[in-house]
């Protein structure tokens, strides 16, 4: 089976990052990432932008797992698995 490639695991890092962030947001009411860069700075909406772009790109990765780019030749439809 062929691994996620380098930019799905970043996507896959910047999607735990903000869900993350909004978790400890919600319960907490901490901006981890706000705190740590400062509230609203240039690097901090860019953070916020890729994390965003992440989600978008995010959304394909199981259409690409599912339909059987990252498992070579075979496919996990119709698997008994």
């Amino acid at each position: 089976m062929k691994s996620l490639n380098v930019l799905d695991w970043i996507v896959v890092a910047l999607l735990i990052v903000g869900g993350l962030n909004w978790g400890i947001l919600g319960f907490f009411g901490v901006n981890v990432i706000g705190a740590i860069f400062g509230e609203m700075t240039m690097l901090t909406r860019i953070i916020y932008g890729l994390v965003g772009l992440s989600a978008i790109y995010g959304l394909f990765i199981p259409s690409k797992i599912t339909s059987g780019e990252y498992m070579g030749s075979h496919s996990m439809k119709g698997s008994s698995i």
